[in-house]
C-alpha cells in the first residue's frame, strides 16, 4: 500500500480513536493547529481552482474534516470537564478573545456562530441544493448537444466520451455537495450544543468536585469554553466559506482572484464614479475629509492608470489568429491530418443548409442520431459518426453521401415541396415536378403544400424533404454496412461481447480464428442484410466449426444456418406463408459440378452461356414476383447456396438467396416459380 493511502487510513483511525481514548493536552494542541491548517488549505485551493470538478474530492473531504473537528470537540470537552484543562492552544485562544471580560467573549463567540450558521452555512446549503437540481435537469440537453456535435463532426468519439464523462461527474459532484452541505449545517448546530454543555456542566463540576466558587468556576470554564469554541469554529467557518465558493464557482479560465480583479476592474470609468461619490460623501456629511479624500484619490488614480492600458482591437486579434493558423499549416502535423478519411460524409449545397441548421429549425442532426441507434438495433453494428458539411461545388439543392471517400448516393431536394409517391394509379389532378424517389427508385412527384392534402386523399404517400434524405441515408448505409465493418470495429464488438461471454471469445480468437477472419464472416452476413446483433450465437458457431475449417465462406454458411430462426423471422411475417422461387435440380447439379476447389478456397467456374441462361431465368422470376407485389426470394440447397449468391450478387444484390437449412421446420413454403435453363 502506498504511503499516501496509508496516511489517509491512519487519519480515519485517529479520528475514531479521539472519540474513545483520552488524548494528552499537548497532542490535542497539535491536532487543533493541524485542523486550522487543513481548513485554511481547503479554502485556498477552492479559491485557486478554475472549475468545481478540479476539486471533485471536496464532498468526501468535507465529511472527513467535519468528523475530525467533531472528534476534537469530544476530546477537548472530555479534557475540560475531567481536568479543567484542554491545552495551551485552547487557553490562549480563550484568553485572547475574552480579554478579561467574559460577557464580551461569549457575545463575540455567539456572533461568530450566527455568521456561520445563518449566513454562510445556510446559503451554501441552498446553493448546493439548487445547483444539484439544475445540473440533473440539464443532463439530457447536454447529452443531446454532445451527440449533435459528434454527428456534425465538430468533435471526435474520444472527445464526446470525455464530455459525457464530465457531464456525469458534474451531476455526481453537485449531488454529493447537496448532501455534504448538510454535514456543515449539522456541525454548526453541534458546536452550539457543545458550548452550552461545556459552560453549564463545567461550572457545576468546578463548584461540586473542584471546590471552586461560582465566580471562579464561571470565569475558568468560560475561558476554556470560549477558547474551545473558537478553535473549532474558525476551521468550521473556513470550510463553510470554501463550500460556498466551490458550489457558486462557474467554470472559467482563471482562478477566483484573477476573475475578481479582472472583472471588477474591467470598467475604469466606474472607478471615477465611485471616487466622486466618496468625495461628495466627505464634503456634504460630517464624515472627516481626511478619511474620504485619500480613498477618493486612490480610486481616481486607479481608474486613470487602468484607462491608459490600450485594449486590443479586433484587427490585431484577427491578425494574431491568422498568423497562428498560418504557422499550423506550415507544420508537418497539418499535412498528416489531411490523410484522415471520414467513414461516412454527407455533403449538401447551400440551398439545403436549413435542414441541418438547428437555428433555422433543421433537425437533420437529431435524425442521424436516431438513424445510428436504429441501425445499431437492426444490424448489430455501431455506425461511425456521419460528418455533415456544406459543399459549394454541389448544386444548391443537391446532396451526396460518401462512404470511405467514395460517392455512394446522390439526390436532390426541394425544401418548399413534398415528395408524393403514387399508390399505383396515377391521378392527373395531382400536379408536380416529376422525379425519382432516391431510396427505392420509385417514380414520384415534388408537390406544393397546397397539393399535399389532395394527394393524401387519393392515396399518395407524402413525405417531407428531411424524411426523404433520412430514408436515403439509412438505406445506403444498410446496403454498405459490410464496408463499414473493419478489423478495428470488429475488435470493439469482440471486446463488448467479452464483457459478458469471456470464455466464448477466448475460444474463438485469437485461435483458431483471427480478428480478420471474424471480420470477414461478419461482413459476409451484413452484405446479405443479415443482422450480426446476436453475436453470442455467431461466436458459438465459430467456436464449433473454427477448428474444422478456416474458410470464411464456409464458416459464414454455418453461421447462417445457426441463425435460422432470425433469418426466418426476417422474411416471414407472423402466420404468413413464405413464397419463393426454387432452383431446379438440373441447375443445382450444374452448379455443383462447376465448383472448383483450390488451396485458396472454392469458387464457381461456369460456362458464360450457362450463367447467362440462369440469370435470365432468375430475372423472369423476379419480374413475376413484382407482378404479384411480393418480394422475390430464391430457395436452393445448402451445398450450392453461397455459389448461387456469388453468381447473382452483381445482378440481383437485393434478392435474398436462402437455403433449406436456413428456414425453421414449421414454416410453410410455397413455390411460385422454378428457375431452370429451358
Amino acid at each position: 500500500m502506498k504511503a499516501r493511502d496509508l496516511s489517509v487510513l491512519l487519519s480515519v483511525i485517529l479520528i475514531i480513536a479521539m472519540l474513545i481514548i483520552p488524548f494528552p493536552t499537548w497532542l490535542l494542541s497539535i491536532l487543533i493547529i493541524l485542523n486550522i491548517t487543513l481548513a485554511l488549505l481547503v479554502l485556498l485551493i477552492s479559491m485557486n481552482m478554475t472549475e468545481p470538478l478540479q476539486f471533485s474530492v471536496f464532498p468526501s473531504l468535507l465529511l472527513l474534516l467535519t468528523l475530525f473537528r467533531l472528534g476534537l470537540n469530544v476530546s477537548t470537552t472530555r479534557a475540560i470537564l475531567s481536568h479543567g484543562d484542554a491545552g495551551g492552544v485552547v487557553e490562549t485562544f480563550g484568553t485572547f478573545v475574552v480579554g478579561g471580560n467574559i460577557i464580551v467573549g461569549l457575545v463575540l463567540f455567539l456572533i461568530l456562530i450566527i455568521i456561520q450558521f445563518i449566513v454562510i452555512t445556510k446559503g451554501s446549503e441552498r446553493v448546493s441544493e439548487v445547483a444539484a437540481r439544475f445540473t440533473l435537469d440539464a443532463m439530457p440537453g447536454k447529452q443531446m448537444s454532445i451527440d449533435a456535435d459528434l454527428n456534425a463532426g465538430m468533435i471526435s468519439e474520444i472527445q464526446a466520451k470525455e464530455r459525457r464523462e464530465k457531464v456525469g461527474q458534474e451531476a455526481d459532484f453537485y449531488g454529493a455537495m447537496d448532501g455534504a452541505s448538510k454535514f456543515v449545517k449539522g456541525d454548526a448546530i453541534a458546536g452550539i450544543i457543545i458550548v452550552i454543555i461545556n459552560l453549564t456542566v463545567g461550572i457545576i463540576i468546578g463548584m461540586l468536585q473542584q471546590g471552586m466558587g461560582i465566580a471562579e468556576a464561571a470565569k475558568h470554564f468560560s475561558l476554556l469554553t470560549v477558547g474551545d469554541g473558537i478553535v473549532s469554529q474558525i476551521p468550521a467557518l473556513l470550510i463553510s466559506t470554501a463550500t460556498g465558493i466551490v458550489v457558486t464557482r462557474a467554470a472559467s479560465d482563471g482562478n477566483l482572484g484573477k476573475d475578481i480583479t479582472s472583472q471588477l476592474l474591467a470598467y475604469p470609468q466606474m472607478l471615477y464614479v465611485a471616487g466622486g461619490t466618496i468625495l461628495l460623501l466627505g464634503l456634504f456629511t460630517p464624515i472627516n475629509d481626511i478619511l474620504t479624500i485619500p480613498v477618493a484619490g486612490l480610486l481616481g488614480f486607479g481608474g486613470y492608470m487602468l484607462s491608459r492600458v490600450p485594449a486590443p482591437n479586433k484587427e490585431q486579434l484577427q491578425q494574431q489568429e491568422d498568423e497562428i493558423q498560418t504557422d499550423e499549416m506550415k507544420s508537418p502535423e497539418s499535412v498528416i491530418t489531411l490523410l484522415n478519411m471520414d467513414p461516412i460524409e454527407f455533403e449538401f449545397g447551400y440551398g439545403l443548409i436549413p435542414i441541418a441548421d438547428t437555428n433555422q429549425g433543421g433537425d437533420l442532426l437529431d435524425r442521424i442520431v436516431m438513424i445510428r441507434r436504429q441501425l445499431a438495433i437492426e444490424l448489430g453494428l455501431v455506425i461511425p459518426v456521419v460528418r455533415i458539411r456544406d459543399n459549394i461545388q454541389l448544386q444548391p439543392n443537391e446532396y451526396r453521401l460518401k462512404i470511405k471517400g467514395n460517392e455512394m448516393a446522390r439526390g436532390e431536394l426541394l425544401l418548399d415541396h413534398y415528395l408524393a409517391m403514387s399508390p399505383g394509379i396515377e391521378d392527373e389532378s395531382i400536379e408536380g415536378i416529376d422525379t425519382i424517389e432516391p431510396s427505392f427508385g420509385l417514380p414520384a412527384k415534388w408537390i406544393t403544400e397546397e397539393m399535399k392534402e389532395r394527394a393524401e386523399i387519393f392515396g399518395y404517400t407524402v413525405v417531407d424533404p428531411p424524411s426523404v434524405v433520412s430514408t436515403h441515408i439509412t438505406e445506403v448505409i444498410k446496403a454498405n454496412a459490410h464496408d463499414l465493418l473493419g478489423r478495428q470495429e470488429t475488435k470493439q464488438l469482440t471486446d463488448h461481447l467479452k464483457d459478458g461471454y469471456p470464455i466464448l471469445v477466448e475460444e474463438v480468437t485469437p485461435s483458431p480464428l483471427s480478428i480478420g477472419d471474424v471480420q470477414k464472416v461478419l461482413a459476409k452476413l451484413l452484405k446479405e442484410n443479415v443482422s450480426i446483433r446476436n453475436l453470442p450465437i455467431i461466436f458459438e458457431t465459430l467456436a464449433d466449426f473454427g477448428k474444422v475449417t478456416s474458410d470464411t465462406d464456409i464458416l459464414a454458411e454455418y453461421v447462417r444456418q445457426a441463425l435460422a430462426r432470425q433469418i426466418t423471422n426476417q422474411h416471414v411475417g407472423q402466420g404468413a406463408m413464405l413464397k419463393v422461387a426454387t432452383l431446379s435440380g438440373k441447375i443445382e447439379k450444374t452448379i455443383a459440378d462447376a465448383i472448383q476447389q483450390t488451396e485458396h478456397g472454392n469458387y464457381l467456374s461456369l460456362d458464360p452461356s450457362i450463367s447467362q441462361r440462369i440469370l435470365e431465368s432468375i430475372a423472369s422470376q423476379v419480374e413475376q414476383f413484382s407482378m404479384l407485389e411480393q418480394s422475390p426470394i430464391v430457395l436452393c440447397s445448402p451445398a450450392v447456396r453461397m455459389y448461387v449468391r456469388q453468381l447473382t450478387e452483381r445482378y440481383f444484390p437485393k434478392v435474398p438467396i436462402l437455403s433449406y437449412n436456413e428456414l425453421e421446420a414449421n414454416v410453410e413454403v410455397q413455390s411460385v416459380g422454378v428457375v431452370n435453363m429451358d
